[in-house]
């Protein structure tokens, strides 16, 4: 009973955690989003031209960095489920020549883990009867086959939310006059910086502070490079 109570906690974290993974490949697009936008019309505009045309480069490569990032996360994504399937054919074909080996093997495993070796002999006999490839792929890769993050779903999300994030440096830099734009879109910029480096620290439980701060510099770091350089190009 208590296998079982473990097993279906671990199966709600583990979908959960397919969640959160599109979560992230949503805060992170946008993070991309307004970093790399902002980088090309802040150079851009350094070079002393009109706003026509910062809002072309802007435009091209939100469009870029739209498409390449929801094809990046896509290939990623399935690059990383083939790598499961690889692992879940593997540990059929151990459980096909020696299955107690496997059973020894999340034996040793749990009992290394504090359990006696009679309760973890128990509980690995338990699941390996009832789901045998499940808990072998599980216990030796920490993975589910039944649980994966949808690749389609990591590209939409990517999708949507690098154009979103790119609107705010867009559109700052075109309202605000040419006297004010550019530290309204570092300013601006900095701010959102701070919030999707926060989220994604918050995710993925790391250091809230360390992550937002690392996140801030990278980007004025980006900013200032690529508008010292607009202006090295300056008409």
């Amino acid at each position: 009973m208590i296998i079982m109570k473990q097993n279906t906690i671990r199966v709600r974290n583990l979908s959960l955690n397919a969640q959160i993974n599109l979560i992230r490949a949503g805060v992170m697009g946008a993070n991309d989003g307004i970093l790399s936008v902002a980088a090309i019309v802040l150079g851009v505009s350094a070079a002393n031209v009109d706003t026509h045309d910062i809002l072309l480069a802007g435009f091209a490569g939100m469009l870029a960095g739209t498409i390449s990032m929801a094809m990046g996360e896509y290939v990623s994504v399935h690059a990383q489920r083939d790598a499961e399937e690889r692992a879940t054919a593997d540990e059929k074909l151990r459980l096909k020549l020696d299955p107690q080996a496997e059973i020894d093997f999340v034996t040793h495993k749990y009992a290394a883990s504090g359990l006696s070796r009679q309760l973890a002999a128990q509980a690995a006999r338990e699941m390996f009867t009832s789901a045998p490839v499940v808990t072998a792929v599980r216990e030796r890769y920490d993975i589910d086959p039944h649980e994966q993050t949808s690749a389609m779903g990591a590209a939409v999300a990517s999708f949507i939310s690098f154009p979103l994030g790119s609107l705010l440096p867009l559109l700052t830099i075109s309202l605000v006059n040419s006297t004010w734009r550019i530290p309204a879109t570092v300013g601006a910029v900095v701010a959102a910086l701070m919030i999707t480096g926060a989220t994604a620290a918050r995710l993925g439980n790391a250091n809230i502070l360390r992550a937002t701060v690392r996140n801030v510099v990278a980007g004025l770091v980006t900013m200032v490079i690529t508008t010292l350089v607009g202006h090295i190009f300056a008409r």
